[in-house]
């Protein structure tokens, strides 16, 4: 019986430190296979092509090429798997979202203390990663294209236009992981700023990468995006982004929804979880909810979706496999047999918009 096919991995890092303990810990794997390790973009770019490694983990930030410049030409030279490595600044997580936009698969936050990264949590992390990358296919995203006919109207105090907060029948809920970022992009983008329905995200993520995410999405999109605080009033077209570490919990008051945020512990391992929210979203009382399930790895929002679906008669949406980076959630979802309706992700949006304004 012949063995698996290893992970070929390539390390690519301006810290000779930081190259030594992400080999060391990837080494530990013995179905990961370190094949290089490069200091920089440039040595990056030609180690890559000598050695066609299947998952790259690459530095965000770097001196010269930056992480970024070298993300897009290692995308147009081959097929790799990119995992950044970033800091958790807030530029850092900036451009980890811009990276994320432009295809890299997922990403490794740095620990604020290096010295931590060697802790086993840190090292299962990201031993994890590299193996959903290893096995993931890479995919290329369509260009995002807004009509410049549309007006993109926000008023400064928040609301969007048209704000019409108690006039909403339906709350869209809509759980995604790894493959998430760009995935958005294929969705939120094309809701109207007339969206008839709140809808609100959980995107596995740690603190700060989902503000930029949200920040980002809003800068491309009709609807208005924020990174969801403690106290929003649920508003039609308003897309909340849970933010990393919190999960979100809904409270009603007469005819008001507010987003209370919750640290209870971790749901499945993840805080925020989708199951979380779901469970939650179920618990107002709302018939016909719209659940949208997305890319990611685990099971994570099936459990709440059952809840969601038999208790309220929600509406299920799951991505279907062929655009999925990762199959993982809606999988789980679809095997419950709960689910409405398999789309492909470029008519996600367009099923969403159709059921809210049923």
């Amino acid at each position: 019986m012949s063995e698996p096919k290893k992970i070929r991995v390539m390390v690519v890092d301006d810290s000779a430190f930081m190259r030594k303990i992400i080999q060391q810990i990837l080494s530990e794997d013995d179905q990961i296979e370190i094949v290089g390790a490069a200091k920089d973009g440039i040595e990056a770019l030609q180690m890559a092509k000598e050695r066609s490694p299947d998952v790259i983990t690459l530095d965000v930030e770097m001196p010269g090429m930056d992480g970024i410049s070298c993300l897009q030409k290692l995308l147009i030279q081959g097929k790799y798997n990119v995992i950044m490595v970033s800091s958790l600044t807030t530029s850092g997580a900036k451009a980890t979202i811009t990276a994320l936009e432009l295809g890299a698969i997922d990403f490794f936050p740095k620990p604020s203390n290096l010295f931590n990264i060697s802790q086993e949590d840190q090292k299962e992390q990201l031993r994890e990663k590299v193996h959903i990358a290893g096995n993931t296919k890479t995919t290329v995203l369509k260009p995002i294209v807004i009509s410049k006919n549309i007006q993109i109207q926000k008023i400064p105090d928040g609301h969007s236009a048209g704000y019409k907060p108690d006039h909403y029948k339906k709350i869209i809920a809509l759980g995604i992981s790894t493959g998430g970022p760009r995935a958005l992009q294929s969705v939120i983008p094309y809701l109207p700023a007339d969206l008839a329905a709140p809808m609100i995200v959980v995107q596995h993520m740690p603190p700060g990468f989902t503000r930029s995410l949200a920040n980002r999405l809003n800068e491309i999109s009709l609807v208005k995006v924020k990174e969801a605080e403690n106290g929003d009033e649920l508003c039609s077209g308003f897309v909340y982004i849970a933010p990393g570490d919190y999960h979100i919990d809904l409270k009603k008051e007469g005819q008001k929804i507010t987003i209370q945020l919750d640290k209870s512990p971790p749901m499945n391992g993840f805080r925020p979880s989708v199951d979380f929210l779901m469970k939650s979203v179920q618990k107002m009382g709302i018939k016909d909810c719209i659940g949208v399930i997305m890319t990611g790895m685990g099971s994570d929002g099936s459990r709440g979706l059952r809840d969601l679906k038999e208790k309220t008669g929600a509406y299920i949406i799951a991505q279907d496999e062929k655009t999925c980076s990762v199959f993982g959630m809606p999988r789980a979802a679809i095997e419950l047999g709960i689910v409405d309706e398999i789309a492909s992700l470029d008519h996600i949006s367009a099923s969403i918009v159709k059921k809210a304004g049923e």
